[in-house]
């Protein structure tokens, strides 16, 4: 940008000519673009609003861990992992399927989480949750 000088050699305000043409020469860009773009007709597909119920609330399955290995469906200890196979493939073939939540010892191995997930899995059951506590002190 140019700036025009005074007497002394100072100067004294900028010179803004070239600025405002090259304004004007975008805002007539501008337009010209716009308006090709709104002549071009598209014919819209025509959308259909399905009005369905809401899927019913179905409460989750609680299953808890302990470290020596129990497992608890809900409150209830089950006898054994035969037990655990033969609710979850009652629960697979409900609709919707219920969510599983999965609650362990902090101390429980590893191994026996892993066994529980697999056999939601092999169940056939499509959501499973683990539940924990958030850290306190943070």
């Amino acid at each position: 940008m140019a700036f025009s000088s005074d007497q002394d050699g100072g100067f004294t305000e900028p010179n803004v000519v070239p600025l405002v043409d090259v304004m004007l020469v975008l805002l007539i860009i501008f337009m010209v673009t716009a308006s090709v773009s709104e002549n071009v007709k598209v014919e819209l597909p025509k959308a259909t609003v399905d009005a369905r119920p809401p899927a019913p609330k179905v409460p989750p399955i609680t299953l808890s861990v302990r470290e020596d290995g129990s497992i608890f469906w809900a409150d209830e200890q089950l006898a054994g992992k035969e037990m655990l196979d033969q609710r979850l493939a009652v629960e697979a073939q409900k609709e919707p399927q219920p969510d599983v939540l999965l609650r362990a010892d902090s101390e429980t191995k590893y191994a026996l989480i892993q066994d529980v997930t697999t056999r939601v899995r092999v169940a056939g059951m499509r959501s499973i949750n683990f539940v924990s506590e958030p850290e306190s002190g943070s």
